[in-house]
């Protein structure tokens, strides 16, 4: 299952679609949490949308759990200088290089850390490329997603990988020039119309490709063309953007004061008066939702809640946003849920929200949402009369030594009536003859919890300890039923065969073979370890070799008695 969903990644990865990569990783982390390789492909698909700080964990587990896996350096390195954490990234290289010296990734990474950390430290009074700002930080990003030219070209891995390239070091721009999607995405970032070529029937012959430092040398000596002036009418656009965007952030501060305030109505109106004037930011749906949640408007609150996801990722919003937008769905759905079966798409919703940011009040909600359908699912399944009937049928089979079959019967009884001791006793009898024994001690202690005056529990729990040859135990087991029936035969019975057994142990009856298995099975039993590891006690069975006045004095003492019969039924020690 993880090796399939790993797959799926890897085909989503390659294909440019990272988000649904970090989906399919999620989940095949989920089924193999210690598979280094996971985290590692995980990490890289954070990297390629710029989230370098889930990017950063996820190398940093790589590292913890394969600490000598040189591509897991290779990651933890580019996510630090994705954060330009410059230091940090080259420790990562030279820590990956001294497990694989030879290794090109890493070699080429440490050289772009040192370049970039050489860069930080320069003056910027003067930039060497003039267009350097225009691809700095995430607003680059969102100007070509914005533009409906370059959001197609977003989808091409080789677009976006010269677009990093360039972000990393400006200078870079004079690789890439001959790209028309690259000269298409400087026009968007600095409001300047490039003309682009013509596209006629005419072949023009290729210019020869100047030689790399022929290319150098004309990239330093040609000076970067000026911009054309901004038309006053996108000047204009711009500005009245900015006012609308900031008319919004008000609208949304009103809204915040009214649902802090609980007028929900007056709430939804400032939010909708946001959304109108910005329809960029989805922090207007998720509070809008947030309201109609607490108005029980859950429906209202659902459909607010998938506008801001299929938006933000038009947006490719931040993705604790888009997971903020998916919890409070999941919420809504949980409110509404009226039968187990109506949390499934709850709990679904919170495992992607999940997928996109691991908030630990997610978490909690999907757990609590589990754990509401699984109670639902019990009581939903509760009928004591199908379980008796469950349970005759589980008899008759046992009867007829069908022993399988009867407990497939009983199972289903306790299904339908999970506070029923008499099916849980059945079930440990079948499990006894079956062999399976911790099966059958584990309904035996079920039957006792379920009821302690149910006295057929303990003669089930008596039953498998002895054939466990735990006979010290079974006694008491069976001395424990007596409290509640003192003359049921089955117990006194039971206690008859334990003291026999145990007293063949002390009188050293017990052939070497039955001694050897006896005293190996009681050395993994955990009281005993205590017995024998307490210094008391291992005083008390010097003196009992050594010193008989002293041994008189401690067979006074009802507790050290009592630890020295539960070593002679263990055939730990032996009385002469």
């Amino acid at each position: 299952m993880a090796d399939e969903a790993k797959a799926k990644g890897n085909a989503a990865f390659s294909s440019g679609d990272y988000a649904a990569a970090i989906r399919h990783f999620s989940d095949a982390i989920a089924l193999a949490p210690t598979n280094h390789v996971l985290y590692s492909n995980r990490s890289a698909a954070y990297a390629s949308l710029q989230n370098y700080a889930e990017a950063l964990a996820d190398a940093k587990k790589t590292v913890e759990l394969k600490s000598d896996w040189s591509k897991g350096y290779s990651r933890l390195g580019a996510a630090h200088l994705g954060l330009a954490q410059y230091d940090d990234a080259v420790s990562a290289y030279k820590k990956g290089l001294e497990i694989d010296p030879n290794n090109e990734p890493l070699k080429a990474g440490l050289a772009d850390a040192q370049k970039a950390m050489a860069a930080a430290s320069r003056p910027r009074s003067s930039p060497t490329n003039p267009f350097g700002d225009a691809f700095s930080g995430p607003e680059m990003w969102a100007r070509l997603t914005a533009d409906p030219t370059t959001r197609v070209y977003l989808q091409q891995p080789d677009f976006v990988k010269m677009m990093q390239d360039i972000q990393r070091d400006p200078n870079n721009l004079n690789l890439h020039l001959k790209d028309q999607r690259v000269m298409q995405a400087i026009g968007v970032l600095l409001n300047v119309k490039i003309q682009s070529p013509p596209t006629g029937d005419t072949d023009m012959p290729d210019s020869p490709s100047p030689l790399p430092s022929e290319r150098k040398r004309a990239a330093e000596a040609e000076p970067a063309k000026q911009p054309e002036p901004e038309p006053m009418e996108l000047m204009e656009e711009d500005r009245d953007a900015k006012q609308r965007k900031a008319e919004a952030q008000k609208e949304k501060e009103a809204g915040n004061a009214a649902y802090k305030k609980k007028d929900f109505d007056t709430a939804i109106q400032h939010y909708t008066k946001a959304l109108e004037l910005d329809d960029e930011d989805i922090s207007y749906l998720t509070n809008r939702a947030a309201v109609y949640l607490e108005m029980g408007k859950y429906e209202e609150c659902i459909e607010d809640c998938d506008k801001a996801v299929e938006r933000g990722r038009e947006l490719r919003s931040d993705f604790k946003m888009i997971a903020r937008a998916l919890t409070r769905k999941g919420t809504a759905l949980v409110k509404m849920a009226k039968c187990s079966k109506d949390y499934e798409p709850a709990i679904e919703t919170f495992q992607k929200a999940l997928t996109e940011h691991r908030n630990p009040d997610t978490l909690k909600k999907l757990n609590e949402a589990e754990k509401a359908k699984k109670e639902l699912e019990q009581q939903e399944y509760f009928d004591p009369k199908l379980a008796d009937e469950e349970r005759e049928k589980g008899n008759e089979f046992f009867k007829q030594h069908k022993y399988p079959e009867a407990v497939k019967h009983y199972t289903e009884s306790i299904r339908r009536n999970p506070k029923d001791p008499r099916a849980y006793s059945n079930r440990a009898a079948c499990y006894t003859k079956l062999g399976a024994m911790p099966e059958g001690l584990k309904d035996a202690e079920k039957c006792i919890e379920l009821d302690p005056t149910f006295v057929k529990g303990y003669t089930r729990k008596g039953a498998v300890q002895y054939f466990m040859k735990e006979y010290d135990k079974a006694l008491e087991t069976y001395r424990e039923g007596l409290k509640h029936d003192s003359n049921n035969q089955e117990l006194l019975e039971g206690i008859k065969t334990c003291v026999q057994q145990i007293n063949k142990a002390s009188r050293g009856d017990l052939s070497p073979e039955e001694l050897k298995e006896r005293q190996a099975k009681a050395m993994q039993d955990p009281e005993i370890q205590n017995i024998l590891q307490d210094p008391v006690m291992r005083q008390v069975l010097i003196d009992f070799q050594e010193n008989p006045r002293a041994a008189q004095e401690h067979t006074k003492n009802p507790m050290v008695m009592n630890k020295i019969q539960k070593l002679i039924s263990a055939g730990i020690v032996q009385m002469k």
